[in-house]
This record gives structure tokens, sequence and C-alpha cells, in this order.
């Protein structure tokens, strides 16, 4: 059971805590963590590629010339794919990205991804983000104190309003709540920083 110091914010050790093996010792499985973030990266594309087809581009409707006897290619109207600003024939249509990844691989990639940065030194247990008024420059002095990466993704267990306000202009630094962690944000930032409560609920949530 892999067990990780517990710091305050003057980053003076406070104690220690015990993680769940399973979420926080689990393998890492390289191709689960990469259909993981796949999967969230689909579902985060827009899709409002469109063209028009030559129902929707503007251009009279009426026959250009007489079926027979010009001896031109009979045509039917000036809005066909085959003329300059006609219509496109099988251009991209709006559409969502999205597709169905199985929830225990969902949960399976998010222990590979703890367990990764728990194995590189890249996982912190904060007792508390105790930020004592909502200003941006306590909480980059508590993250300098702490000696953080450039990128920190902080995950909180309940809603700490003081440290939305304090957090949410940094660069760099993403705030979550332990629910709503996914592959992703975890792999994108350089370090991760639990709050002690976040790391109790996702060692049973994830168990």
């Amino acid at each position: 059971m892999p067990s990780v110091d517990v710091i305050d914010l003057s980053n003076t050790k406070v104690g220690t805590l015990d993680l769940n093996d399973a979420v926080f010792g689990a393998p890492v499985n390289q191709a689960l963590l990469y259909e993981a973030v796949r999967h969230q990266q689909a579902a985060a594309r827009r899709g409002t590629a469109k063209t028009k087809t030559r129902h929707e581009v503007a251009g009279s409707g009426k026959k250009l010339w007489k079926q027979k006897g010009t001896g031109r290619a009979r045509t039917g109207s000036i809005r066909s794919p085959l003329w300059r600003h006609g219509g496109t024939v099988h251009g991209p249509q709006p559409r969502s990205y999205a597709y169905h990844l199985p929830r225990k691989m969902q949960l399976g990639a998010l222990r590979s991804a703890l367990s990764a940065k728990l194995r590189d030194g890249e996982l912190r247990v904060v007792n508390e983000f105790s930020i004592s008024e909502p200003k941006t420059k306590l909480m980059r002095d508590a993250l300098n104190t702490i000696e953080a990466a450039r990128t920190v993704l902080i995950v909180e267990s309940a809603e700490n309003r003081n440290l939305e306000l304090s957090s949410r202009n940094l660069e760099g630094v993403k705030l979550v709540s332990s629910r709503d962690v996914n592959v992703y944000d975890v792999l994108a930032h350089a370090q991760v920083l639990l709050s002690e409560a976040a790391a109790r609920k996702l060692s049973e949530a994830l168990a």
C-alpha cells in the first residue's frame, strides 16, 4: 500500500496518508490511457464544419437551355456540383464525434493515470487548501512555497469558493472536484495536488 507525506501550504510535513493500492498502485496501462484521452478529446470536438449542398447554394432553379438541339451537354441547374459555385458533394456536415467508452475502461484509465503520477513523484497531498481570502496573490505565494510545478491540477473534495476565485486567473493552474477528475487533465498537468479529503474520496470511489 503506497504511503505519501501530507504537507500544509507552508510546505511542512504534517503527517502521512496510506493510499489504496488498487487505485494509486495499479499497473500503468498505456493503451488504456491512450483510448481514454482519445475518447475525451473526441467528445470535446465541436463538429461544426459544414459545406453547402446543391439545394443550399444560391442560384436559380431555371433550366439553362433546352434539353435537345443545342449541341451542348444537357444540364438542368446552375447549382450542380459540376459547375463553379455549385454545391459540394459529400462535404462535411455538423455532427458529434463522441463515442461510447465503457465505464470500466474509463475508471481503469484513471487508476493508471493516478498511479503513473504517484510513481513519477508528480502527485502530492496537501492537508487542506485553506486560503483566507479570494486573492490570486495568496494562491500564487502558496504554490511557490510548496514548490509546485509550472502546470498544476488541484483536486478538492468539496466546494471551496476562496480557492476557486484565487486560482482561476493563474496560468497553468486548474481546479476540479474529486468527482470531476479525468485522465486528460491528470496527464496534461505536470503535477497533481490532492487535498487529503480528495485523496481519501478517490481511494474509496475508484477501488
